[in-house]
């Protein structure tokens, strides 16, 4: 059996990953895009690497956005290391979708902070059906005698 480097193994684990991995600089440029992102967001790496995260951040989102990605380098901390964010995002062709991800904040050798890595599942689907879920419950209530 072959046997994988570590160095290997880390890169196969990011890059072939169904989950959008990326990771963006303290500036909030995004330097690793990998194939789920791809995948995802409708974008080659070609494409998102070098950019701003806002390709992908709706624009009615992005002061909000950027305000907790500051504040994040500054303070060296977030709640979304541990508890996941939804958040919704901008596919290349413009269509929007629904995702959950989780941040790591990534240091560099002397401790300082380099960036973040976010770890990004659609949940188009799943929100959809509890969209639904809810608007029928809701209808279902609107009918019901009251006690």
């Amino acid at each position: 059996m072959t046997q994988l480097g570590d160095q290997e193994l880390y890169r196969q684990l990011v890059q072939n990953c169904n989950d959008a991995i990326i990771f963006s600089d303290r500036e909030g440029v995004i330097r690793l895009w990998n194939k789920g992102a791809e995948e995802m967001l409708g974008f080659s790496a070609e494409e998102a690497i070098g950019q701003s995260l806002d390709i992908f951040i709706p624009e009615n989102q992005r002061a909000r956005h950027w305000e907790g990605y500051f504040r994040v380098m500054e303070t060296g901390s977030t709640r979304y290391a541990k508890e996941l964010l939804a958040a919704p995002a901008l596919r290349k062709d413009g269509s929007r979708i629904s995702t959950e991800f989780s941040m790591t904040i990534i240091r560099d050798a002397e401790g300082k902070i380099a960036g973040t890595v976010a770890v990004m599942r659609d949940v188009s689907v799943r929100w959809q059906k509890e969209k639904a879920l809810r608007a029928r419950l809701a209808e279902l209530e609107k009918g019901a005698p009251q006690a």
